[in-house]
């Protein structure tokens, strides 16, 4: 990953190597994409766990509904963060918590051409749906005018992880 650094994590003890932060990326179910939304006149955090694929390259992959809260926040910031989280246990003897994560950072666009919609249609199916491709790409067809897909632009990623020498699951 090009754009893959640590340097800007407090707590340098706590990296999370690139190779894993990768299949993490690769393999997650979701992650929780924030954003700035207006709330009574003023800026606020906004947070929405989402589905995704990832290209293997620059790009995150996401599709929702073609309106709604989270494009209209989009629309007025599109720089966001996507936090995904790997595995993590809560320890309650020791007041701590195993976990890894990765953090991503980027620029939300939308409007996409139809061919990049239906190949980021059709990643989204093999990682969710693999052994319903065909069933999928039929369904794809049918609601892809009410089928919006965002693509986020990667411009950064960092991971961080605490072990502790117990076993995750």
């Amino acid at each position: 990953m090009d754009n893959y650094s640590n340097t800007n994590v407090r707590r340098q003890d706590r990296l999370l190597d690139e190779e894993r932060a990768e299949e993490i990326i690769k393999t997650s179910d979701y992650g929780v994409l924030s954003m700035v939304e207006e709330r009574d006149g003023r800026d606020a955090g906004y947070g929405i766990p989402l589905n995704y694929v990832w290209d293997n390259d620059r790009y995150i992959y996401i599709h929702c509904a073609p309106q709604g809260h989270k494009l209209e926040c989009l629309d007025r910031n599109p720089e966001v963060t996507f936090c995904i989280v790997g595995k993590s246990k809560v320890i309650p003897d020791k007041f701590t918590a195993a976990y890894e994560s990765v953090l991503i950072k980027g620029v939300i666009k939308r409007d996409l051409p139809v061919e990049e919609r239906v190949k980021a249609l059709h990643l989204i199916l093999k990682k969710y749906s693999p052994d319903d491709i065909e069933v999928g790409i039929k369904y794809a067809e049918k609601s892809f005018h009410r089928t919006e897909v965002l693509r986020f632009e990667i411009t950064s990623i960092s991971g961080k992880s605490k072990k502790i020498n117990i076993r995750i699951k």
